[in-house]
């Protein structure tokens, strides 16, 4: 559970730094989701945020410097268990705030945190088993139990359920889907806009990331190297969406939690390796460090015992619960379940189906025209003037995957009570950057429909144009 450990607080570190960029735009009463809207909105989120106490950039700031200072702590396993409980509060608070800037990584994130609660990940390779702060039950080095059957199953459902939904389209059977994934230019980068000159190579690959997300349930049941070798199948096929596709953390969220289907033997032989390069006496001076430099742990008390017991008892039976929980959630996601009307349209809209059935057929891009007080007209989102025609690269209009999250849900129906904010966030944001502040700015999406062959034509959508008020 070591790599798992290290790679969660890895990816939560990067995770933070990148939407820092957009702090204050993403965050705060200042951008383009202000509380009053997060509340009108989505309601009971704004409740279960920490981040929503406030609209302004200290708390943001506050709150993010002690999400990295916890990601740090579990990357490292000082106090592991405490720096879990406290990454996964401040990650959910973080979500709550501002779920029109999510994706399914950062689902696929949360949850592998949480279910991560739950199992030694401070075991070993950790500050805390260096110091001798860890559980006596977590030396033996490979974990078993419900915790850890709950955390194999979540990752295979994203797999499985993903399968179910690509096979009621038509695009994926047919190996077209890869092709028209790389006909949004938007999503597309690095070597996508290569790979997409192929496309007899393309179709194999579409039926082929098939297959692997229909035999995805073998991870539950192969062991030893051919576990393996379909953990890295799985591994390379994210690295290629990485190489080819702005898809977020999702790739890499999805790497490591494919970390804990590789065997035990694997990262025994990974150990003593390491342990050849880092000497007895080398590991002792860096122990003694390390027990100089850190606080220990207060003297344990009956009561600590005693809860601990108790915890060792209550823990599994509500992993059991929570999983049987997850098991029929996601049943119902894709139907094979009854449930209520209410509780079958919130399991839809959460369900797994990353482009599936069917990839979007769209593309597109934004133009926020808007009139200064001299008459001029200019783009309020793209800088400079405005003009209708493609971009050279439609990527580069979106600062960053965040961002492309956020202005496609905008243009949704479900989008519309969000669009003044929008409108007000580009009116200051061109006050702060320039002399003038705009009388008014309109919100233009150009979709441009996507086709594997032949010419296309643009259509203008327009979402609302918002009145600046004057300062």
């Amino acid at each position: 559970m070591a790599a798992l450990r290290v790679a969660l607080g890895l990816l939560l570190l990067v995770d933070l730094l990148l939407r820092s960029r957009a702090l204050v735009a993403h965050y705060t009463d200042r951008g383009v989701l202000p509380r009053p809207a997060l509340r009108e909105v989505y309601g009971p989120l704004a409740d279960i945020s920490l981040h929503a106490l406030s609209g302004g950039v200290a708390l943001q700031v506050a709150l993010f410097a002690l999400a990295g200072l916890a990601a740090l702590a579990l990357t490292a396993g000082y106090r592991t268990r405490l720096a879990a409980v406290v990454s996964w509060l401040l990650l959910v608070s973080l979500h709550a705030r501002n779920p029109l800037v999510l994706n399914a990584g950062d689902s696929v994130l949360r949850r592998l945190l949480f279910w991560g609660l739950f199992l030694p990940l401070g075991g070993t390779w950790s500050v805390d088993a260096f110091t001798g702060e860890r559980d006596t039950s977590d030396r033996n080095g490979t974990v078993v139990g419900v915790a850890t059957a709950a955390l194999l199953v979540q990752v295979v459902l994203v797999y499985a359920l993903n399968a179910v939904i690509k096979l009621r389209g038509e695009a994926w059977p047919s190996g077209t889907a890869v092709r028209y994934v790389l006909g949004i230019d938007h999503l597309t980068v690095l070597l996508g806009d290569a790979l997409a000159g192929y496309p007899a190579l393309l179709e194999p690959l579409a039926r082929g990331w098939l297959v692997l997300l229909v035999l995805s349930p073998l991870l539950l049941v192969l062991t030893g190297r051919p576990r393996a070798l379909l953990a890295a199948a799985f591994a390379a096929g994210h690295l290629g969406m990485a190489l080819t596709l702005r898809l977020g953390p999702f790739p890499f969220v999805s790497i490591a939690a494919l970390l804990p289907f590789l065997p035990p033997r694997m990262w025994d032989m990974a150990g003593r390796r390491l342990r050849g390069v880092v000497s007895a006496a080398r590991r002792g001076r860096i122990e003694r460090a390390l027990r100089r430099v850190t606080v220990p742990l207060p003297r344990e008390s009956t009561l600590s015992d005693r809860l601990r017991t108790v915890d060792r008892r209550v823990a599994p039976v509500v992993v059991a619960a929570l999983l049987v929980a997850v098991l029929l959630w996601n049943a119902v996601s894709i139907g094979v379940a009854p449930a209520p009307a209410e509780v079958r349209d919130a399991s839809e809209e959460y369900r797994w189906d990353m482009f599936a059935p069917e990839p979007r057929r769209t593309d597109g891009w934004y133009v926020a025209p808007a009139t200064l007080p001299s008459g001029e007209r200019v783009d309020a989102w793209n800088g400079g003037s405005v003009s209708w025609g493609p971009p050279p690269d439609t990527a580069t209009t979106f600062p960053s995957h965040r961002w492309l999250v956020y202005l496609l849900d905008l243009r949704r129906p479900g989008g519309a009570p969000l669009r003044d904010d929008f409108g007000a966030y580009l009116c200051d944001r061109w006050a702060a950057r320039h002399d003038s502040r705009p009388t008014d700015v309109s919100v233009v999406y150009v979709e441009r429909p996507v086709v594997l062959d032949g010419p296309t034509e643009t259509r203008r959508v327009d979402l609302g144009t918002y009145r600046c008020p004057a300062e």
